[in-house]
């Protein structure tokens, strides 16, 4: 065969190799509501909101995933802490390790695309019994010289070397299995890097929670240490009441029931705070440095309150983790391209090109010119069923991976629910937890007052104490949920990941 018509046919046949047999992608139709629940209606005003004629805003808020972490979180102790978790946290540096991992496989695969060409350098060295020599050498005088022949047939050694450069089994992509292939570890490397943001965003926000609880149960252990100042110092009156024939044995024995429970209290919020920063090393993934800067109180937190909720169509399905889920259903979706092309031939193509002698000197000369080409062509007629199962197969995998999208989404969507929820209510009982403890504070100052006139017994004084530490317990308790409710809708709303630019091919 003429050398020009082999490479002119190879040619030709990797010009057909393009097409593909996945089936069109649609992205599945989210069951969920156009609006947020309890989302007010269109041309209502919201609360604070301007009035109509009003001077409208100069641009819109930013939406939560054009916010970052840096932006959201004002606290620089806490800005710190997130950053050493983002360098450390394992979480973290898993999904970094898979992304560099995916990008392997799918360099790899792609590489099939294309044919490995290689070179290679042959010497061979045969020692025949001098009776074969013999009649080697006898057959080659009468027939003339033939490979196989030795070189020296006085000593019956064959000699024979080789240099070429070629390529080996090059499958044509005619049906598009190996670019479905190809697709297929692309979409899974593009959603191992959603996975990487989404991990980002839950380390930033589990971050934030720890941090807030511990802010929170240092207040509480505040207040208990407060709480148990003033039951001593009460004990002490009530001892010297006592001692004095004025007091009840009764009421000594109250007071110094209020003193041990508050030195219960006590014990219980030291070993919750010591917990807490025990959590937060965990989730930094190093021990908390001496140099961090200075935090505040959990009453000097302050958060953007103000973030738009946007549309939950739009906002939905640009999460990274529903991105993550939507590329493994692309994956999935093009490997049943790869299952229907194996039901159609497959063409792999061998062939080299070099030079051969017998002789070393002899390797370059003229007339030592060797080439080979050789096609070759497989055509399935009978795998047991083997075929019809690899395509059941792939389709089943992508109802899967359909469902699990749906689910994602659904899931998500109530989580974003559920934290406007939160954000709408939390407020409210904010403001009656703090009117709560402002009346209980003053309960507990005219009670100690009457007590200490004589008026009324210990017992009043004990039971608006005992209101009075409730009530600042709800209060502390709400104000930690109302933080981490917002730092939720921040994570919920795809919050903490700047870049939101789908990254190149790797």
């Amino acid at each position: 065969m003429n050398r020009r018509l082999v490479f002119a046919v190879g040619a030709a046949l990797m010009e057909l190799a393009g097409c593909t047999l996945e089936p069109h992608y649609q992205r599945p139709q989210p069951a969920i509501v156009p609006e947020w629940p309890g989302a007010p209606q269109p041309g209502a005003r919201q609360p604070g909101a301007p009035q109509p004629g009003a001077p409208q805003p100069e641009a819109p808020l930013p939406a939560a995933a054009d916010i970052g972490w840096r932006d959201f979180f004002d606290d620089a102790r806490l800005q710190k802490l997130i950053e050493l978790a983002l360098l450390h946290n394992p979480d973290a540096r898993v999904a970094a390790l898979n992304i560099a991992a995916a990008r392997a496989q799918y360099q790899i695969q792609k590489a099939s695309l294309f044919p490995t060409i290689s070179t290679s350098a042959l010497g061979e060295f045969e020692k025949y019994p001098s009776s074969v020599a013999e009649l080697a050498t006898s057959g080659a005088a009468a027939g003339g010289a033939a490979a196989g022949v030795p070189s020296d047939s006085g000593s019956g050694t064959f000699r024979y070397f080789d240099v070429g450069l070629g390529f080996t089994a090059y499958e044509l992509d005619l049906f598009g299995k190996i670019r479905s292939l190809d697709h297929q570890r692309l979409q899974q490397y593009l959603g191992y890097v959603e996975t990487r943001r989404s991990a980002q965003i839950s380390v930033v926000a589990e971050v934030a929670n720890a941090y807030l609880t511990l802010l929170a149960d240092q207040k509480l252990l505040q207040i208990t240490h407060e709480t148990l100042a003033s039951q001593q110092d009460s004990l002490v009156l009530i001892q010297m009441s006592f001692d004095g024939g004025i007091a009840t044995a009764l009421d000594l024995n109250q007071a110094k029931t209020t003193v041990a429970t508050a030195q219960a209290n006590l014990a219980q919020y030291e070993r919750q705070v010591a917990q807490d920063q025990n959590a937060l090393v965990l989730l930094l993934g190093v021990p908390l440095p001496a140099d961090l800067p200075a935090g505040g109180e959990l009453d000097s937190e302050t958060l953007l309150t103000d973030l738009p909720a946007g549309m939950p169509s739009v906002v939905l399905t640009q999460r990274p983790d529903i991105l993550a889920a939507e590329h493994d259903l692309i994956a999935a979706n093009a490997n049943i391209g790869a299952a229907r092309a194996a039901f159609f031939p497959s063409i792999s193509l061998t062939g080299s090109f070099g030079t051969a002698s017998t002789q070393l000197s002899g390797l370059f000369g003229h007339g030592s010119s060797t080439w080979t080409f050789a096609p070759q062509i497989s055509m399935p007629i009978f795998a047991g069923g083997a075929n019809v199962a690899g395509l059941h197969l792939a389709k089943t995998q992508r109802d899967i991976l359909t469902a699990q999208y749906e689910q994602a989404i659904q899931s998500a969507f109530r989580e974003v629910a559920d934290a406007l929820v939160g954000r709408a209510t939390l407020d409210r009982q904010l403001l009656a937890d703090q009117a709560l403890v402002d009346a209980s504070s003053e309960s507990f100052r005219l009670s100690n007052m009457r007590f200490t006139n004589g008026v009324d017994n210990y017992l009043g004084v004990l039971d608006s104490q005992r209101l009075l530490f409730s009530a600042q317990q709800s209060l502390v308790n709400v104000k930690l949920a109302r933080l981490q409710n917002l730092v939720t809708l921040y994570k919920t709303l795809g919050g903490g990941w700047r870049e939101r630019s789908t990254p190149s091919a790797p």
